[in-house]
């Protein structure tokens, strides 16, 4: 339980950390590029060139091998929760480095997130077992289709519902992300090779990015980011207690829901502080001339 805990809040505090890297090398590329299929690769490139921002991509590589232990070792509930840790980290780094402040209710919600995974990992008996549940694997195999269907017919969608559809979506993936995860067959080389959720793992976590790129092109970082959130954390919380036998301590039912609402309620109500790459793509874009000096503006 420990070893797990530890490696949920060293993944939260790593996302936190990257999503501050990730603004601060974003602030330095201009935008709009990002935006046109034939400039793409261009834009691209200018974030490699940024070194707050390649340190952002390693750090996410390194958040996610620590989640990864996380799901293999504790309940969902608990590992996912932990996660939400990372909204506080965001939060308060940008209020140290980029001038933000937190209000009354911000900083409630971040006492909120940390003695709301407290009362949860507090009421969290044993992860069940990572056993092969074929009927679930189906389901994820089948849910991953209807995303991709659903995702594509919304990302042409010019209607401002699409961008919560969308975010809608993405957190349905990084649940396909959690679920995968936890029912990886790592018993031996062969076993994993032949396992499904090897498969459905990284498509998951594909899918979910794109959807959730796509949800942040089309409109507000919060109607793209709170649906997510709140979708990649109870889906998984509820399929490993009703499908993968994770334990809530006797007599600790009512700690454990009230535990995870309270943490889950503080997460969104700092989701807005996702916004940071919004914000610093803003910055950029205000101070770059719309036409450069002697350029005809046709």
């Amino acid at each position: 339980m420990i070893l797990g805990l530890s490696a949920a809040l060293g993944a939260a505090v790593v996302f936190g950390i990257a999503s501050i890297l990730q603004a601060v090398g974003s602030r330095k590329v201009p935008t709009g590029s990002e935006l046109d299929p034939r400039r793409f690769g261009g834009f691209v490139i200018a974030l490699l060139k940024q070194p707050a921002w390649l340190g952002a991509l390693v750090l996410q590589l390194a958040g996610f091998g620590l989640h990864f232990v996380a799901l293999r070792l504790l309940p969902l509930y608990l590992a996912q929760a932990g996660i939400a840790v990372s909204l506080v980290v965001t939060a308060l780094l940008a209020t140290r480095l980029m001038a933000d402040r937190l209000s009354a209710i911000e900083w409630s919600a971040v006492v909120a997130v940390c003695g709301g995974l407290g009362l949860l990992a507090v009421s969290s008996g044993d992860a069940g077992e990572a056993a092969v549940h074929h009927g679930l694997t189906i389901g994820v195999i089948v849910g991953l289709i209807a995303i991709a269907v659903l995702g594509g017919v919304a990302s042409r969608s010019q209607h401002a519902s699409a961008t919560a559809v969308l975010g809608v979506l993405a957190g349905f993936g990084y649940a396909g992300v959690a679920i995968s995860a936890r029912m990886l067959d790592d018993s031996s080389i062969g076993a994993l090779f032949s396992s499904p959720t090897t498969y459905t793992l990284p498509v998951s976590a594909a899918l979910a990015f794109i959807l959730y790129s796509l949800a942040l092109q089309r409109g507000s970082v919060t109607l793209a980011t709170t649906p997510m959130i709140a979708l990649q954390t109870i889906t998984p919380a509820a399929v490993g207690v009703f499908l993968l036998d994770d334990k809530i301590r006797d007599g600790w039912y009512a700690g454990a829901i009230a535990g995870f609402a309270i943490t889950a309620i503080g997460a969104l109500i700092l989701v807005r502080f996702e916004s940071v790459k919004d914000e610093a793509a803003t910055d950029s874009a205000t101070s770059t001339p719309a036409h450069p000096e002697g350029a005809d503006p046709r």
